[in-house]
């Protein structure tokens, strides 16, 4: 990937020489994808993360809470969703399990846990949950995401 990293209008510079150690791993992709109904009937809408910041939310391993694999550096929403930066520290073995996944292409899913502020729909017949706020709570490196189109894109 270089120096720059490259997803969607921006460019994000990489962050190897301002932390980390060396074997982490840094990608980038979507943890969430708007207007798309995903395998449980919700459907995410643009502006549902709001004001949502990286710092304090963990990345984790198959939404696996004992399992903090590394830290969220960026994210934002753009047209298309849920943008993330993010990087797996090899300093753990679930560390080293994902970072090694994703290295080899293995794993390339993303997803995020969350809980709602806001929702409108669901019910019996009424079609898909709309979330409309969200409070993020994590994102995870995952083998089969919610939302097919939630994937990593880049990987460094």
């Amino acid at each position: 990937m270089g120096a720059d990293v490259a997803l969607g209008a921006s460019r994000l510079r990489s962050k190897r020489t301002e932390g980390g150690d060396a074997g982490d791993v840094r990608f980038a992709g979507y943890a969430a994808i708007f207007d798309r109904v995903d395998r449980g009937g919700d459907v995410v809408r643009a502006g549902a993360f709001g004001g949502a910041v990286a710092a304090g939310v963990p990345l984790l391993w198959q939404h696996g809470p004992g399992c903090v694999i590394g830290t969220v550096e960026r994210l934002a929403e753009d047209a298309r969703g849920l943008r993330v930066i993010g990087r797996v520290s090899v300093r753990t073995a679930a560390g080293r399990e994902a970072a090694a996944a994703l290295r080899a292409g293995a794993v390339d899913g993303l997803s995020f846990g969350y809980r709602v502020k806001a929702a409108r729909g669901g019910g019996a017949g009424s079609g898909p949950r709309e979330l409309l706020a969200l409070d993020l709570v994590e994102v995870s490196l995952v083998s089969h995401p919610m939302q097919d189109g939630a994937r990593v894109i880049r990987v460094e």
